[in-house]
């Protein structure tokens, strides 16, 4: 029986540069003295690098999968949804943009493979590290760059690998469940990052008994999952948690003198048999899930639940995560 894998990756002029030319266009400045940090020969280098790799990464896959008894379809970008029939893998080329991007169009019937088509160069970071941020991608959901992109796929399709689930976010908005699910995180905060946040929230047991209400003026609030928890979560003074656990993780950012008493439920653990209500008391704000390019409006007197009643995802983890 011939399988069928969908290919996505990520555009690939995500890392073209603006060269000097086209900047003055762009951006006139009137000294034109001044000079500007793209214009530094080694960025150029390292930006076309990227590209480069990013491409060669494609290429190496395109033909690993003309090579093996398959069908396979390629798309690019966010054009996962057009595909017209349902896969038995979904091949994501990339970095974790790309994975998380492609799970929002995922249930739990078809598994995903992320591919990290840039990894980052230790030597290249130590050699840049006085001019420039040379870090790459850092791939940490992806379980196989194109050193082993064909070992790996050729365990998946001969049953070696089996995929893991990963719990998702499910979120309502006034009663009405919203399309996506959260593979990573979930950002309620308003649409301007320098306007304090109001809002309050409670925690729901299955059972109907609720916690008190937790008054917040803040930055926002963030809440993700195990597989989210070393994102960021854990910049912000979060703690990483096993990426098979089921619990959720929330933290209330940079809240505004909260009383001493409601100092400890500021960051907390969800659980898997719970579920917080948050009421959004600013005049607009933004439910931000997986970063910034999905993202749904809120304004006063909207009511948001965040629960874990979504499918999970099945994905071909690393083994390092899975050990740790």
């Amino acid at each position: 029986m011939r399988r069928r894998v969908l290919l996505l990756w990520k555009p690939l002029d995500f890392y073209f540069p603006i060269r000097a030319n086209q900047r003055k266009d762009l951006f006139p400045v009137s000294d034109s003295s001044t000079a500007h940090p793209i214009d530094n020969p080694k960025i150029l280098r390292y930006l076309d690098d990227r590209c480069r790799v990013h491409k060669e990464t494609i290429k190496l896959c395109h033909e690993v999968l003309q090579r093996k008894f398959i069908d396979w379809e390629p798309l690019m970008g966010s054009t996962l949804s057009s595909s017209s029939s349902r896969p038995d893998l979904v091949i994501s080329i990339g970095g974790d943009g790309t994975l998380l991007q492609a799970s929002h169009f995922l249930d739990d019937s078809v598994p995903i493979v992320g591919i990290n088509s840039d990894p980052t160069q230790i030597d290249e970071i130590e050699e840049c590290i006085d001019e420039f941020d040379a870090t790459r991608s850092t791939g940490y959901l992806c379980a196989a760059s194109a050193k082993n992109f064909e070992q790996t796929l050729d365990e998946i399709l001969e049953g070696c690998k089996v995929p893991s689930e990963l719990s998702r976010i499910s979120m309502s908005l006034n009663g009405h469940m919203l399309p996506s699910y959260a593979m990573n995180d979930v950002l309620i905060c308003h649409s301007c990052p320098a306007t304090v946040s109001r809002f309050s929230f409670r925690i729901v047991n299955d059972n109907q008994k609720a916690s008190c209400l937790v008054n917040s003026r803040s930055s926002g609030l963030r809440i993700c999952t195990a597989g989210g928890s070393t994102a960021a979560m854990h910049s912000a003074g979060g703690f990483p948690m096993h990426i098979l656990c089921r619990d959720f993780q929330y933290m209330v950012r940079e809240p505004v003198m909260p009383k001493e008493t409601e100092a400890s439920k500021m960051h907390s653990l969800l659980k898997s048999n719970q579920s917080m209500q948050v009421s959004w008391y600013s005049k607009k704000g933004n439910i931000f899930i997986d970063g910034s390019h999905v993202f749904h409006s809120v304004q006063y007197g909207d009511t948001i639940q965040i629960s874990s009643n979504a499918p999970v995802l099945k994905i071909h983890l690393p083994p390092n995560l899975l050990q740790r």
